[in-house]
């Protein structure tokens, strides 16, 4: 069984529909393919009704933006209550702030790049979060950079004088929520050192004792030190080890079905979380 735990669709930052990422998931071979757009569940709906279409199980999720020791975390939260009202305003709390710091990274772009917040909407789906990486495309359609890469090694990276930091959940607090919302948390590529600074074992550590469920150890930006590193602490600490492609579309080279996770492991997610898995 192949199963894909992390993909993204045009609700969020994603280049496909979430029935075009059911429909690529079905030509990667995957048995089963979880949603998880950022901040969001928007996408859930379309997909669930191309679950038949396509003979792929769906695991509805999102991928919440938190922070923890000063450092961006992006949290999964697979298989919860998308109506339970706390994580419902953190996540619009989150995305409302997301639009807020894009406006303002389109406003210093602009003094020194040709781009308005209107060529970032073209690149936006209806009710997506907005992010970077559409501010990304737009400049790219502007013939400003080649590609959302270059992109994020330059003028929309951290360190870039252009970057604006938006809100973001404490990560114990998220786990909290997530939880109480019946879903089941996994951080999302927690070792991604070329993102920027990455969670130290003790905050690992704390997050597990708030509730964790698991780390996505087997990534594309997970070399084989944070591999073994991350492993040794999901074995110490008791958590799930998932794997995931973190499928964007054409928006980055990432490839269905390039890491997986093992079906015990979702069987595991299935029995704790709220929701079924929708299957064909």
């Amino acid at each position: 069984m192949r199963i894909d735990l992390h993909t993204h669709s045009v609700a969020s930052d994603g280049t496909d529909s979430p029935e075009r990422v059911l429909a690529a998931a079905a030509r990667a071979r995957l048995d089963v393919v979880a949603l998880t757009d950022h901040d969001t569940t928007a996408g859930w709906a379309p997909a669930e009704a191309a679950v038949a279409r396509h003979g792929v199980a769906l695991v509805r999720g999102a991928e919440l933006s938190c922070r923890a020791e000063g450092v961006s975390v992006h949290l999964l939260s697979y298989l919860h209550d998308p109506a339970d009202p706390a994580l419902l305003a953190e996540a619009t709390r989150i995305r409302t702030s997301r639009e807020g710091r894009a406006r303002e990274m389109v406003r210093r772009l602009a003094v020194d790049f040709p781009l308005t917040w209107e060529d970032v909407m073209a690149h936006t789906g209806p009710d997506a979060t907005v992010g970077r990486p559409h501010i990304a495309d737009a400049l790219v359609t502007n013939r400003v950079l080649a590609d959302r890469s270059a992109a994020f090694r330059s003028i929309l990276a951290n360190d870039s004088p252009y970057y604006v930091q938006h809100y973001a959940t404490g990560l114990v607090r998220a786990i909290g929520l997530v939880l109480a919302a019946g879903g089941v948390p996994v951080i999302a590529h927690p070792g991604a050192a070329t993102r920027g600074r990455i969670l130290t074992d003790a905050a690992i550590r704390e997050a597990a004792a708030a509730g964790l469920a698991g780390l996505e150890v087997h990534h594309r930006d997970h070399g084989p030190e944070q591999v073994a590193r991350l492993t040794a602490l999901a074995d110490e600490l008791g958590l799930l080890v998932t794997g995931s492609s973190d499928y964007h579309g054409h928006g980055k080279p990432n490839v269905l079905g390039e890491h997986t996770t093992a079906p015990d492991v979702l069987a595991a997610v299935v029995e704790r979380g709220r929701l079924p898995v929708v299957r064909p």
